[in-house]
């Protein structure tokens, strides 16, 4: 028999052992087994929330299992912070691409104009980490009003991308036209008319808002005017017509479609940019949130992942509605903003993965190889056989993902590929050979041995450790390589190897064109490019030297 009396008694000091006798003697009254109840009376470890949780948040104070006001209020700032800060760390992407596309806009271009860098980018404008070796194109096509049609010079390496920074299709060399010239179709997310059904390259994006961009090569590395004179004879923008050319008659008379006159498109409006101030990099103060909310009121709601999407509406950016965050919000998002940016360039300036650097114990760094484009999975061989894929991991690299957009602009499968004579490839170096940062106002240098493995030119350029563009001196063009434009090719030693020299004045003895100039007050970083790679540097039979202090 339960004596009730002090079952009760039992009640009153320990709550949650008195529910479990209530429900023993509810049992045994209507002559139930009570065995069971006495088996799982104790809540597993587990499963319990202690009274005081310690955490970096504080020590916060539940009741069996019942948050304090204080402690709610905390963790509910806690939990605001973590999605405001992961709307940066997730999609300062779509906030970079935009403010390309309004540093544009700045110099006054309009939807299917085109901005040609006549004579090559210096580092008067704000670009991440772009070069001063060859001659820029670029421009925004808006989808909403129907697809687009762009046409692209022969000899041109670019890709097209959407509002989120996501690889839409590659232009010229590494694209369907191989290099030779050709016309693309680009199809937005709500477009439901006919398509040609032939005569373009037919790529649907995912986003109304799309940059493109690519670079031409100077043919005989020394002058930019013949090759600009191409890129304005076969680069034309328009929007497509349908039923024109790639529409069979015959779809006409069967009632598929309308027939378009073939006519010519009007002409495209190019901009010149050398020498243009602009800034295109995405900010990273309160504006931040502007210009995201800017892409998510313009885009499609389904346009970005609801998972990645879901962050960001939890801060009040929602498609359709007003961003109007009240001041604790507006508190809590500036500090996950700041924490956010802190985070981001510190994975950008000191990388903590080993396997990020190309070759053991030292600076110079690509991670695209490990990574793939999409931050996923390994780039694969290329083999005598053919290609070798690596199976897919199953997740994203979110360092390599963060550090990638906080400083480059552009992601296409054509960065991360082995394939030789195609493309470039790309090495970062944070560091000197000692691992220390870079200092303006020290004389560093670098030699790279005989055989520099690339079939058209390669090129150092120097960049701001703040701007991540490039670094601003007197010379105006901060590189050095073997084209003799826009400063002179770097010179070789008799043995054949080329050393480069970086520091504020040029040292005696050293050509002009082996040396970029520093700025006293700047930190800086470096990177080697090789323009159409060869197999010593996908073997690393070839490897450049550590950058070295001069002393």
């Amino acid at each position: 028999m339960i004596d009730t009396k002090d079952k009760a008694k039992e009640c009153a000091v320990n709550p949650t052992r008195g529910i479990i006798a209530g429900l023993a003697m509810l049992v045994t009254a209507s002559g139930l087994p009570v065995a069971s109840f006495a088996q799982t009376a104790e809540i597993p470890p587990s499963l319990v929330t202690p009274d005081k949780v310690e955490s970096r948040l504080g020590t916060m104070e539940f009741k069996d299992g019942v948050p304090s006001k204080a402690a709610a209020e905390k963790l509910y700032d806690n939990l605001d912070f973590t999605y405001a800060y992961r709307a940066f760390m997730d999609n300062l992407r779509g906030v970079s691409i935009h403010a390309l596309r309004k540093g544009m806009m700045s110099i006054g271009m309009k939807d299917n104009e085109v901005i040609v860098f006549e004579q090559l980018m210096d580092a008067k404008s704000l670009f991440l980490t772009a070069n001063a070796d060859t001659i820029y194109v670029m421009g925004f096509l808006d989808l909403s009003k129907g697809p687009v049609v762009v046409e692209t010079p022969p000899k041109f390496l670019g890709a097209v991308q959407d509002a989120w920074f996501r690889w839409v299709i590659d232009l010229g060399a590494p694209g369907p036209d191989r290099g030779e010239g050709g016309k693309y179709l680009i199809v937005g997310p709500d477009y439901t008319g006919p398509l040609p059904e032939g005569g373009f390259f037919v790529a649907r994006a995912r986003t109304n808002s799309i940059v493109w961009f690519g670079r031409s090569f100077l043919e005989n590395h020394n002058d930019p005017k013949p090759v600009v004179e191409g890129i304005k004879k076969f680069t034309k923008v328009y929007p497509f017509e349908v039923g024109g050319v790639g529409t069979p008659v015959a779809d006409f008379l069967a009632g598929k479609t309308k027939l378009g006159k073939i006519t010519p498109p009007p002409p495209t409006v190019f901009h010149d940019g050398s020498g243009k101030v602009m800034n295109t990099l995405p900010p990273n103060d309160w504006s931040f949130y502007e210009m995201l909310n800017e892409v998510v009121q313009k885009e499609p709601a389904t346009s970005l992942d609801p998972e990645l999407m879901g962050p960001i509406a939890a801060i009040g950016i929602v498609k359709g509605k007003p961003f109007a965050p009240d001041e604790r919000m507006k508190k809590i998002m500036t500090e996950a903003l700041a924490v956010a940016n802190a985070s981001s360039r510190n994975l950008f300036m000191s990388p903590r993965d080993p396997s990020w650097f190309y070759y053991p114990n030292s600076a110079w760094m690509n991670y695209l190889f490990q990574t793939g484009y999409e931050f996923e999975t390994p780039i694969p061989e290329i083999t005598p056989e053919g290609v070798k894929p690596y199976p897919a991991t199953g997740y994203r690299t979110m360092d390599a993902r963060t550090n990638f957009f906080y400083g480059v602009t552009g992601i296409t499968p054509g960065m991360a590929m082995r394939l030789t004579g195609i493309g470039s490839q790309y090495l970062f170096a944070m560091t000197d050979a000692d691992k220390n940062y870079f200092d303006g106002a020290k004389t560093y240098k670098v030699m790279l041995p005989q055989g520099i493995p690339e079939e058209n030119f390669w090129s150092f350029t120097l960049y701001d450790n703040m701007t991540r563009s490039m670094l601003d001196t007197p010379q105006r063009y901060p590189r050095a390589g073997s084209q003799s434009f826009p400063s002179p090719a770097a010179e070789a030693a008799a043995d054949g190897s080329t050393t480069i020299y970086f520091g504020p004045t040029q040292p005696d003895g050293v050509k002009r064109g082996n040396w970029i100039q520093t700025d006293p007050k700047k930190g800086w970083f470096t990177l080697l490019r090789l323009y159409s790679p060869l197999e010593p540097f996908f073997t690393k039979k070839w490897r450049p030297s550590e950058i070295e202090l001069v002393q």
